[in-house]
């Protein structure tokens, strides 16, 4: 009897700490599954594995894409050389636009990139993009944007002459930029979405860097980058089909000394603009079914390895990565042959064009669904005047917003835990101790879109 007392007692104390537990986190809840906009969900469905196969082999076709290679007209007439892709990927955006009345705009942006390492002469780089306008004049004025870059390279950075195919770095990061302006640009979203192809990649990230400047220069409000090089899902034995991983900077490099000071005083070294951008592909991937689930990976990009997304985070802008899971060396960066047993090249015969589709849906889904979100809160707070467990957060009203949600997770979680909402509230509080976890707001529309997250800054 004794035995069942004390039992009995220690039920009832697990009982009252689980009821203090719940009583701590107030009205909270776990993050709940977002609906499904049917006009996205219906536009993912239009995504054509084959369609990108076709893309990845015409850009295959043009024997190499390396940036110092031809782009005279003789040579762009044959279909030989950077130029002639470039022609290529500019004329697909044209035949988008005309398909959907004329409502791309297709730019090129190109410049004269001085000799250096990699570029033995002074040269011509092309970037050709096309740009899906805002239907809403007073969020057209924000951007998000998808990229790849279309040129190539074999064994020999500066072999003009030898064929540098590029089926997956990087045809399957232009294939997928292809697609998203294909798809995407049959519909209308308030804010503008970029498709961008870039050049000068493998030559150090030549043509990211001038456009990403250039955004910077004319101030533009890109609130987010998705760069895709290599998500061909190179068919290797250990190749896991059913993810991507996503690449995100934590302590940001265009942070000034006062940034970083504060970011480590707040332990905010995982909650970069990057950083949210990589959480909201992981929250749309749960919210659509792409085929393919994003992988997290909190580190800028591979070890010995670079991308076009660091261009974008050294003007300030939150750019991620997306790569297949398991890269095979034998097919990047190496001239074609068959040596020792091994097939050496990066050849469209190793590209998983079904997988290659699925990571295009997700980007197309997250392009569409930050398209379609209001702006993220601004002036977002967390008070600290007083010494206090309670928490209480301020932000400014978002127009387009119908609500407000506050989120929070334990500071040794990688992805946001809990959500409470304050209607339109600009204001709330939660009973919750600001020192134990990490706060974000973020804006909903009517319809559900959501906002990318915004960490507070304390207010004393």
């Amino acid at each position: 009897m004794v035995q069942r007392n004390r039992e009995w007692t220690l039920c009832k104390l697990v009982l009252v700490a689980l009821a203090s537990l719940v009583s701590h986190l107030g009205a909270a809840q776990s993050i709940a599954k977002a609906e499904q906009d049917p006009q996205i969900a219906a536009a993912l469905q239009q995504v054509s594995g084959q369609h990108i196969q076709a893309n990845i082999k015409k850009l295959v076709s043009f024997g190499t894409r390396l940036t110092v290679s031809a782009q005279d007209p003789s040579s762009i007439a044959a279909g030989r050389g950077i130029g002639a892709a470039r022609e290529w990927i500019k004329s697909e955006f044209e035949r988008y636009s005309k398909d959907c009345g004329g409502c791309l705009e297709v730019k090129v942006d190109s410049f004269i990139e001085p000799a250096a390492d990699r570029i033995p002469a002074a040269t011509e780089i092309t970037n050709v993009y096309a740009v899906l306008k805002g239907a809403d004049p007073a969020q057209s004025k924000r951007m998000v944007l998808v990229t790849g870059h279309y040129d190539s390279r074999n064994s020999d950075t500066l072999d003009v002459k030898g064929d540098a195919p590029g089926a997956n770095d990087d045809g399957s990061g232009t294939a997928v930029s292809l697609e998203c302006a294909r798809v995407l640009s049959k519909l209308k979203f308030p804010a503008t979405i970029i498709f961008l192809t870039v050049a000068g990649e493998e030559q150090g990230l030549n043509g990211s860097r001038h456009f990403a400047k250039m955004a910077k220069d004319q101030g533009w409000d890109l609130e987010a980058v998705l760069n895709n090089d290599i998500v061909g899902g190179d068919k290797s034995a250990e190749q896991d089909h059913s993810v991507v991983r996503v690449f995100s900077e934590g302590v940001p490099v265009a942070a000034s000394e006062q940034d970083i000071k504060r970011i480590r005083g707040l332990g905010g070294e995982s909650d970069s603009g990057s950083r949210q951008v990589a959480r909201y592909v992981a929250e749309v991937g749960r919210t659509y079914d792409a085929g393919v689930k994003p992988m997290l990976v909190f580190r800028l990009d591979r070890y010995l390895r670079g991308g076009d997304h660091y261009s974008f985070n050294e003007q300030g802008f939150s750019a991620v990565r997306m790569t297949e899971f398991r890269e095979d060396f034998h097919h990047q960066h190496q001239n074609v042959r068959n040596e020792n047993g091994i097939e050496y090249g990066d050849v469209p015969k190793f590209v998983d064009y079904d997988y290659v589709a699925h990571v295009a849906r997700l980007n197309a889904a997250t392009l569409a669904s930050l398209a379609s979100a209001p702006a993220a809160p601004a002036n977002v707070h967390l008070l600290t005047k007083d010494l206090e467990n309670d928490s209480t957060l301020t932000w400014d009203a978002v127009p387009g917003a119908a609500s407000y949600e506050v989120l929070w997770r334990a500071t040794t979680s990688g992805e946001w835990e809990h959500a409470q909402s304050f209607g339109n509230a600009t204001r709330g509080t939660l009973k919750v101790s600001k020192d134990n976890v990490v706060f974000a707001v973020r804006a909903v529309d009517g319809a559900g879109h959501r906002s990318l997250a915004v960490v507070p800054v304390p207010e004393r």
